[in-house]
């Protein structure tokens, strides 16, 4: 029990001294507002587009040119990083474990952040879908090496990526110090997976390349969103205390 205490006291140091000043990382925030906003539009566009055109000639080609050569290594792969994607309870049972580690070491407001911002955005996934309606690609026009149920636009795998992969990626960059080899390697394993998941739902011929764009446009969009929010939030020092076992607040 000592020494459980110690690592959530030695977390708990480290957030406060890897944290940036909060005005500091808003006024980055409000710079970015501009280019989300482009996003928005660019989304919007792209989804009227697919709604009124579900089969794009540029789709057809994009996806035939990542499937020209294949191997055993870049099947292994591509199904590899979609696996998650395709095991719902393994997926969230990975957010709730995550969401319990936060927990743990008392960062009360990040674990309820990081599930929010996963299930708002399967919620935001699944309503675009019924609304735009698109089919997803088929044979012969490309070799569907993974098929799954359900509409196309825009990807559910991508946009569920970036909600727990990137809220990882973004919380490791405020919180933690850039001293530590696993906030690093968090870094590169988070960035990783929102990266290949895109061309990997292409390459496995499951989705068009306009179904990925768009969810990185409206994912990365939400995902930016909820992260101001939670900036706010933070500033406000809201859920930094919470009752003890004995009504007693305890400090986070």
């Amino acid at each position: 029990m000592n020494n459980i205490n110690e690592t959530v006291k030695e977390v708990q140091q480290e957030v406060q001294t890897a944290r940036r000043p909060w005005y500091y990382t808003l006024h980055q925030a409000r710079f970015l507002l501009s280019i989300y906003l482009i996003a928005l539009a660019l989304f919007g566009s792209l989804a009227f587009l697919v709604h009124v055109h579900p089969l794009l000639a540029v789709d057809v080609t994009i996806t035939r040119e990542f499937q020209e050569n294949q191997t055993p290594w870049l099947n292994a792969l591509m199904l590899a990083v979609s696996y998650l994607g395709n095991t719902l309870w393994l997926f969230v049972g990975l957010i709730a474990l995550t969401a319990a580690a936060f927990w743990t070491f008392r960062l009360y407001l990040e674990a309820v952040t990081l599930v929010f911002i996963c299930l708002s955005s399967s919620l935001l996934n699944f309503s675009m879908k019924l609304l735009i309606d698109r089919p997803r690609p088929a044979q012969p026009l490309v070799i569907v090496l993974q098929h799954a149920n359900g509409n196309s636009f825009p990807s559910g795998h991508v946009m569920s990526y970036i909600a727990y992969w990137g809220t990882l990626f973004t919380l490791s960059l405020i919180l933690f110090s850039s001293k530590r080899w696993w906030r690093n390697a968090l870094l590169c394993l988070s960035g990783l997976f929102v990266i290949l998941v895109g061309p990997s739902r292409i390459y496995l011929g499951d989705h068009w390349a306009s179904d990925v764009l768009g969810a990185y446009l409206l994912g990365g969009l939400w995902l930016w969103i909820c992260i101001f929010v939670y900036i706010k939030l933070k500033e406000r020092n809201v859920l930094e205390t919470l009752p003890g076992k004995n009504g007693v607040k305890e400090n986070a």
